[in-house]
């Protein structure tokens, strides 16, 4: 499908920020087993719809990690997206902390609900709640929502719908824009998953003016304060 608006933000800006060392995970956290995972799946899904549909609106729709079935584009009720997680690890760092996109309360929200292939229950959502859910300290941040698609209202699984027992920073937009423009960890940068998202959602069709206004503050920011050069953050 045409993109509506095109991005400003691209690749040519993402390698200006420089990269960083950092931890994946919170060293406090108390990390899943599968054990734990297979509890919290089965506490999840137990009653609800087969195939077990996963609302996505970030990074699972670019990059699901699980077997999917079946893809429909989809409107979550009463919830819009919101760059609130505050990120020390990851795509941050205490130096050059991060943002990661949640769901918060009100509005509306355009993304894509993917239905769990048969057959793979137990492996899918051991790979999406390790990864969206990751330790005990975040078990909470899963919850069943109200969404509306082609087949008319229905009920899909997500992550992070008004966060709980998580960092989250309540920042204007210029602010969260100066902080994804110089965030990076080991997973990478917020520039990166910003670009990456935004990108995700064109190739849908789909235009959420918050993200389209953030991607141009980001690269606006970018372009203000890092130097062009060889990917490092120093000129090349």
């Amino acid at each position: 499908m045409p993109q509506p608006v095109p991005l400003v933000l691209s690749d040519h800006h993402v390698a200006r920020v420089a990269p960083a060392e950092g931890l994946i995970y919170d060293p406090a956290w108390r990390l899943l087993d599968e054990v734990d995972l297979d509890a919290l799946a089965d506490r999840l899904t137990r009653g609800r719809p087969r195939p077990i549909p996963i609302f996505a609106y970030g990074s699972l729709i670019w990059n699901p990690g699980f077997a999917v079935q079946d893809r429909r584009r989809a409107t979550a009720i009463g919830w819009h997206r919101d760059f609130s997680l505050s990120l020390e690890h990851f795509r941050g760092t205490p130096e050059r902390p991060g943002l990661m996109l949640a769901l918060a309360s009100g509005g509306s929200c355009e993304g894509l609900v993917m239905d769990i292939a048969p057959g793979t229950e137990v492996d899918s959502l051991r790979a999406i709640l390790k990864r969206e859910l990751v330790a005990h300290e975040l078990a909470a941040n899963a919850c069943w929502i109200e969404v509306e698609t082609a087949r008319g209202r229905e009920e899909a699984l997500t992550f992070y719908a008004d966060p709980v027992d998580t960092p989250v920073a309540r920042l204007t937009l210029p602010q969260q824009a100066r902080r994804l423009a110089s965030a990076a960890g080991a997973a990478g940068s917020g520039a990166e998953y910003l670009l990456r998202t935004a990108r995700g959602l064109a190739e849908l069709g789909i235009h959420d003016d918050y993200i389209w206004t953030l991607q141009q503050l980001v690269a606006e920011e970018i372009e203000a304060t890092l130097p062009a050069g060889d990917g490092s953050g120093h000129p090349g």
